[in-house]
């Protein structure tokens, strides 16, 4: 499928139609995918809407190569884990495709990067190899090309130097993850103007976890903000959803989330109820587009998804705060 396909997308018919395309090109082509939908007795000739299609549980990057078995890839994103944990592997095709994603999300949410100052406080991410959400952050920081763009792995003291200086030519965006942000608030404290906090979520057992409101309450103190902004991303996608605020994130037009019952994961919930997410991500063309979350979640209408945090149950990652 001609990429400018899944990105030139503008309505809800003509992404349905897409996705239907993708679902039967990937239940030829995934061997794992194609197993798991014949499982469920789902023959693709009778797949209609895109509530018929099924959703690979995101388990399976876990135990499976979910990749075609005639293709090579061009690089292996792994997810991150705690010793002895098994960790997520996503086999990327084309990392051209992913580039696009991230370059094109991140255009439509907060335009040119060269018009922002990009730090990263990643340091659990820049400790490991085969991070996506390392390689989407390096990208965007040459794209900035700016000299003060770049990693602050522990270097506090120059961050926030960096965060003092004032360029009223350039806004500052601050992507970290949370337990890293929070180093940082406790050593100085902001009255950041022209500044977008940015948290991916996750302490990496380096801190307790704690839900969304009280992070945010605590970051938004320490920096002097009235919002604090999210990512919503995972190994196992090539695009991500943002938030403004308040954890309602908003996907760009190749990327869908829906709400599934807890309790009958074939069913999907009603606007407004609270349910486990099901992402749809038309750029994981070679691979799987249809993932059945551990998150929870609510349609709020609108395309806007309100993400609560996960399953009691399900193993504690990076992307995501717990449910208490």
């Amino acid at each position: 499928m001609n990429h400018e396909k899944i990105f030139s997308i503008t309505s809800s018919a003509q992404f349905e139609g897409v996705a239907l395309e993708i679902f039967r090109y990937q239940y030829e082509k995934i061997e794992v995918y194609r197993n798991f939908c014949k499982f469920l007795k789902t023959e693709p000739g009778k797949i209609k809407e895109i509530n018929d299609i099924p959703f690979l549980p995101i388990e399976f990057f876990k135990s499976h190569e979910i990749f075609p078995g005639d293709m090579t890839p061009q690089v292996v994103f792994t997810s991150s884990g705690t010793t002895g944990q098994a960790t997520s592997r996503h086999l990327v095709s084309d990392l051209n495709l992913y580039e696009q994603s991230f370059n094109k999300a991140f255009h439509r949410f907060y335009g040119n990067p060269k018009d922002w100052i990009i730090l990263a406080l990643l340091p659990s991410y820049l400790e490991r190899e085969g991070s996506s959400l390392i390689y989407m952050a390096q990208k965007l920081i040459e794209s900035s090309g700016n000299p003060n763009s770049g990693f602050y792995l522990h270097d506090l003291d120059t961050l926030n130097e960096t965060l003092v200086r004032n360029d009223p030519n350039k806004k500052i965006l601050l992507i970290g993850v949370s337990f890293a942000l929070l180093d940082l608030v406790e050593k100085y404290n902001y009255r950041l103007k022209n500044t977008v906090i940015m948290e991916t979520g996750g302490m990496k057992g380096r801190r307790r976890e704690m839900i969304r409101e009280e992070l945010h309450a605590i970051l938004k103190k320490g920096f002097g903000v009235e919002h604090i902004h999210s990512e919503y991303g995972m190994t196992e996608l090539l695009s991500q959803a943002y938030s403004m605020g308040e954890g309602v994130f908003d996907c760009p037009p190749w990327m869908r989330m829906l709400i599934r019952d807890p309790e009958d994961p074939l069913t999907y919930l009603q606007q407004g109820k609270t349910g486990g997410i099901n992402v749809i991500d038309l750029a994981n063309l070679n691979s799987c587009s249809f993932i059945a979350t551990q998150d929870l979640g609510k349609d709020l209408g609108q395309g806007k998804t309100e993400i609560l945090g996960r399953f009691d149950q399900s193993d504690i990652r990076g992307c995501n705060l717990m449910v208490l």
